[in-house]
C-alpha cells in the first residue's frame, strides 16, 4: 500500500505560503547601507580578508590523515608569514577570521596579527557547519569562540563569518544575542546592507562575500573528487580584477576572501600583490578592515 500524502513529510510543492515565506524571511536583506560617500572622498572601499582555517577542516571532518592536516599547517607555517609581510609592505589593513581551534593551535600568530593592527573576527569553533547543529550547540560554540579570540587579540571580536558561509536558521539570533556589529556570510547584494529578522530591522550590518571573490573555489584540490585541476592564477587575477573594477565604477564595496593555506603558495600570493598594486594605481580607494567599513556604513545610515 502506498504511503498517504498526509503521513509523509510534505514536499516543497506542498508547502503552504506561511512555510516558504517563513524561510525567506530569515536573515533577509533589508535597507541598503551603501554610503553616499566613503572616507576622504574615496569612491570605493576595499576589504581584504583571510579565513585562517589552518588544520580545522580535516579536524571538523574527523579526518586524522597527517597529509590533510599538513595542508592546513602550511597556512600557518608559510601562508600567514608571507601574507603579513605583504600587508606590512603595502601598509594595507586586513581582517583575519579564525576558528577558535585554529587560534588555540597558533596563539602567537593571532597575537602577532592583532598586534600589527589587523582585525580578528569569529569563524566558528572547529569549522563546524551550523546547519548541522542544534541552536544550543551553535550558541555555545559561538560564545566560546568569541571568548578565545578576545583573550588572544586583547579585543572582543565585533564580527562573524560562519564557516563555509553555512548560516543556519538560528545564526542571526545568536549574532544578535552576542551583540555583534556585523556578519560576513550572506550574499544578497554586492554592497553592505542591514539584516532583517522576520521583517524586523536588526541593526546588524551584512558585508556580503561571494564565491566569485573567494580563492578556494578556484584553487582547492580534492584528490578523490572532480575538483581538479587547479585554475591558473592568471585566470583568478582576471576575475578578481573585474570584480574590483565593477565596485570602483559603482562606488561600492570590493570584498575579497582568501585562505592562507590556499593563497599563500609561491605561485599564488603574487596575484594578490599585483591586485593591490593595481588598486592603488587606480586611486580613489579606501583600504579598511571589515569593522571599519561596517561602522562607517552604520554611522552614515544613522546620520
Amino acid at each position: 500500500m502506498k504511503e498517504s500524502e498526509s503521513a509523509a513529510t510534505p514536499e516543497p510543492w506542498q508547502w503552504g505560503e506561511e512555510t516558504w515565506r517563513g524561510m525567506i524571511g530569515r536573515a533577509r536583506a533589508g535597507r541598503s547601507l551603501a554610503p553616499a560617500a566613503w572616507p576622504n572622498g574615496a569612491r570605493c572601499a576595499v576589504a581584504i580578508s583571510f579565513d585562517a582555517d589552518h588544520e580545522t577542516i580535516p579536524l571538523r571532518d574527523a579526518d586524522p590523515s597527517p597529509m590533510r592536516i599538513s595542508q592546513g599547517q602550511y597556512g600557518a607555517r608559510q601562508g600567514v608569514p608571507r601574507i603579513r609581510a605583504l600587508l606590512e609592505r603595502e601598509a594595507v589593513p586586513a581582517t583575519f577570521f579564525y576558528p577558535a581551534v585554529s587560534a588555540l593551535t597558533h596563539p602567537d600568530e593571532v597575537r602577532g596579527v592583532a598586534g600589527e593592527g589587523h582585525e580578528i573576527g569569529i569563524h566558528s569553533w572547529i569549522h563546524e557547519l551550523n546547519t548541522k547543529l542544534p541552536y544550543e550547540a551553535e550558541r555555545d560554540l559561538s560564545f566560546r569562540a568569541s571568548d578565545v579570540l578576545g583573550k588572544l587579540a586583547q579585543k572582543t571580536p565585533c564580527g562573524m563569518r560562519t564557516a563555509s558561509w553555512d548560516f543556519s536558521p538560528n545564526t542571526l539570533a545568536v549574532i544578535r544575542e552576542m551583540g555583534l556589529l556585523y556578519d560576513s556570510s550572506l550574499m544578497a547584494d554586492d554592497d553592505p546592507y542591514e539584516l532583517m529578522d522576520d521583517g524586523e530591522a536588526t541593526g546588524v550590518v551584512e558585508l556580503p562575500p561571494e564565491w566569485i571573490r573567494d580563492d578556494a573555489v578556484y584553487f582547492n584540490f580534492m584528490r578523490f573528487s572532480g575538483l581538479r585541476p587547479y585554475t591558473p592564477p592568471s585566470a583568478v587575477s582576471e576575475i578578481f580584477s573585474a570584480e574590483f573594477e565593477g565596485a570602483w565604477e559603482e562606488r561600492g564595496l570590493f570584498l575579497l576572501t582568501m585562505h592562507p593555506h590556499i593563497i599563500g603558495h609561491r605561485s599564488r600570493l603574487p596575484l594578490l600583490a599585483r591586485l593591490i598594486a593595481d588598486i592603488k594605481a587606480k586611486g580613489g580607494v579606501w583600504f579598511a578592515t571589515h569593522e571599519q567599513i561596517a561602522r562607517w556604513c552604520k554611522e552614515q545610515a544613522v546620520g
